[in-house]
Order: structure tokens, then sequence, then C-alpha cells
């Protein structure tokens, strides 16, 4: 099977000596400052589009629901498969082809007449994502240095956290003073940068891989012939076979399952008990975004945390939030939404940057593109089911008991995750704590 080489793992001539620091390797700078375009153009044209479709052409409610559902649909039926791709073909060139593809399908998203025009095109750079993504993640494990892993993934949970939280914000701004059209066309900015950026990294070549787990030299040597089939057959076999890395993709649904179940219910949860104050959705939302952002910076400097610790660490934080949020009374001072927020965005930047560091650790590196995209698959089926499953539960038990009882089930479930953690995951030192040397 083909990697790709790099300096932090096989010195070049040019680069006799593995980077000392994450902040000299340059082509994980490259892939950084690319991945940081990209997604706060993700972001940053999002409310522009609901707007669009809300306002400007007055759509039907249907209408406006199927837009996260179109932009699921391709996880679901691409995530493994493109994760497959990302392991078998040159990575920096998938990158290229879906920021290429990704600028054609935003300008042309600019100019669709009706949502019969934009649901597909929509769908369509969601899949560009789908294919991104598994390759980026790829690309990382094989570039920086192992005692780097978790450095980068909490820059990258930086970036994302940022990115989330800043591109709504100046894309409020900028439609406020021009329209949803110029935030639509600075996300095609954003991404042709992107790829700007990742041009110089379309040279590197690649070259077998030789820490695939426990497969013999024939077997790596005869992986460039196997079929499409044959390698995402090998990439569920191995999840199946990890217990690590089984725990953590089904914890990391799980956590995902709690916060998009109650996401999109804020604003019924305040509607019910603060009708007069439409502006705490925002300062929730600035609060759990903050959250995160200062949980990753404090665990950029933290020597380690362990697995355990850190998923089910995240989902009582997460849990806790949650569930208090569903005792909030009329007359519950505003300072306490905000309070609960922080605990809610803490609880996701712990768990958040522990899964990803996980996955990259737990995995060898000709197999984490399709863990990637195994993930992405999940993921995009918990995108889909979670907020319907959150709207019916507050249909039948009204939205504040269904925060306790959403809640309430997430602390407990990370409570497991602390007690069994050696059942889960094991206790190694090598692997089953994440390990960062200071820079």
């Amino acid at each position: 099977m083909n990697t790709v080489s790099n300096e932090s793992h096989q010195p070049s001539p040019s680069s006799p000596m593995p980077p000392t620091s994450l902040w000299t390797n340059f082509r994980f700078m490259r892939m950084f400052i690319a991945y940081a375009l990209a997604t706060f153009g993700d972001w940053f044209d999002a409310l522009a589009i609901q707007v669009l479709v809300a306002y400007r052409w007055g759509a039907d409610p249907l209408i406006i629901a199927l837009i996260p559902v179109c932009m699921a649909v391709p996880g679901i039926l691409l995530g493994s498969v493109a994760g497959t791709l990302a392991d078998r073909l040159h990575k920096v060139k998938i990158m290229l082809l879906c920021d290429v593809f990704t600028v054609v399908l935003t300008v042309a998203i600019l100019f669709a007449p009706s949502a019969a025009w934009l649901l597909p095109l929509l769908a369509l750079r969601a899949m560009m994502g789908v294919f991104h993504i598994p390759a980026q993640q790829a690309l990382t494990r094989q570039v920086v240095a192992e005692e780097h892993l978790f450095q980068a993934s909490s820059l990258n949970g930086f970036v994302g956290q940022c990115s989330k939280v800043a591109g709504p914000l100046l894309g409020a701004v900028i439609l406020a003073v021009f329209s949803p059209q110029i935030c639509i066309v600075i996300n095609a900015c954003t991404r042709l940068i992107s790829g700007l950026v990742l041009w110089p990294l379309r040279r590197l070549t690649e070259m077998p891989e030789h820490s695939i787990g426990e497969e013999t030299q024939d077997q790596q040597e005869h992986a460039e012939t196997e079929s499409v089939l044959r390698q995402w057959t090998k990439g569920w076999s191995f999840i199946r076979n990890s217990r690590a890395i089984l725990c953590t993709l089904l914890f990391g649904c799980l956590g995902l399952m709690a916060i998009l179940m109650i996401d999109y219910q804020f604003v019924t949860l305040f509607r019910s008990i603060k009708p007069g104050n439409e502006a705490l959705i925002g300062w929730l939302g600035s609060s759990a975004g903050a959250g995160a952002v200062i949980m990753i910076l404090l665990l950029n400097r933290l020597p380690r945390v362990s697995y355990g610790w850190g998923l089910g660490g995240g989902f009582v934080l997460i849990g806790a939030g949650i569930a208090a949020l569903g005792w909030v009374v009329p007359h519950t001072p505003d300072v306490w939404i905000i309070v609960w927020g922080l605990c809610i965005g803490l609880g996701n930047g712990l768990s958040m940057v522990t899964l990803n560091y996980l996955l990259q650790k737990e995995t060898p590196p000709a197999y984490v593109g399709r863990v990637f995209g195994i993930q992405n698959s999940m993921s995009s089926v918990v995108l889909v089911v979670a907020p319907l499953a959150g709207g019916a539960l507050i249909h039948i038990m009204g939205p504040g008991l269904t925060f306790q009882f959403i809640g309430i089930a997430t602390l407990a479930i990370g409570v497991a995750g602390i007690v069994l953690q050696r059942v889960l995951w094991g206790i190694r030192e090598s692997h089953g704590t994440v390990l960062k040397e200071h820079v």
C-alpha cells in the first residue's frame, strides 16, 4: 500500500533530520493553513444560505429542513469509500481536487435560481468534504511525528471551534452590510486560497509503508493491486478487531447524538421559559464555543490525559451542562445560561480532541483514511437521526424534561467511560494516554 513519505518519519536527502517542533514542520503548517481557510469558509456562508432560502426565496419549512439532510447524505453513502480511496491514492491530489470542485460548486450555488437547484449543489459540495476529510487526516498521520500528534489534533480542533464561532459571526456582519451572495463569494475565495496553499505539496512522493500492524511484507507489496472493495472490507475488519477504535467510534457517536438531539432545540427551550429574551441563544452559542476553545488551549499545554478521562470526562461535562439547562426556570439569572454553555463547550473540546488524537494514535498509517471515513459515515447517520429523535422526545416529554433526560443519560455514559476505561481502552503508557512533548 502506498503512503506519503515525509520528513517526520522517513528522512530525505533534503531533510536529514525529523522536525524537532511542529511549527518547523512546513508540510503540516501548509496543511494547517489550508484546513483553517477551508473550515472558516464552510461556516462563513452557512448562515447566508439559510437567509437566502428562508428570506429571499420564502421557501417552505420542509425545504429548509432538507438542507442539513442533503448535506449529510453524501457522508452516509460515501464516507467509508472515501476513506478507502484516501488510503489508496495520493492524498494531496485528492485534497486539491476537492478544493477545485468546491470552488466550482460554490460559484454554481451563487447562481442557483431555486431550491430545486440549490439542494443538489449543496449535496455535491458536501460530498467534496467527505473525500477531503479522510485524506487530510491520513496525510496528517504521515507528515506529523508521533510525539506531535496530540498537538496537531489540538491545533486542528482549535481552528474548527474558532471557525464555528467566528465564521457565522463575521458572515452575519457581511450579510447585514452586503448580501448573501457576497458571503458565498468569500467562501469560494477561501477554498481557492486553500488549494493554492496546498499546491506546493502536490509533488510529495509515495513509498511502501512498513508499519501496517501484523501484515507480512508480501501482503504489503501486494496491497497496491487489491481492489477498492477488498481494502474497504479490510478497513471495517480492522475497526471490528480493534477494541480501542471501536469503543472510541461508538463513544463519539453517542456524544454527538446527545449534542445534536438538543442542538436545534435550544430555541424551543428558551421560548418556553424566557420568551422575551431572544439574545440568550447567541449568548449560549458563544459561551459554548468559548468553552471549547479554552479547553483545547489547556489541553495543548498539558503533558497527558488518559483516553477514559478525556472521552468520559468530556461526556460528564456535556451531560451536566445539558441537564442543568433543563432545570432552568423563568427567574433563573441569565448568567447561569452562559455558565452551562461554557460547561458544554469545555466537554465538547475535551472529548473532540481526545477522540481525534486516539483515532490517529491507535490506527496504523495505512488505515487512517478508512477509519476517519467510516467515522464520517457514522457521524452523518447521527446528523440525520439525532435532530428527529430530539424533536420527537420534546413533543412527547416537553423541552425541560427532555434536556434533563438527555443530559443525565450523557453524564452516566461519561461516568461509565471513566470507570470502565481499562476495559474499553486499556491503560498502556505508549498507547493508553495522550502524550505531548513541549516544543
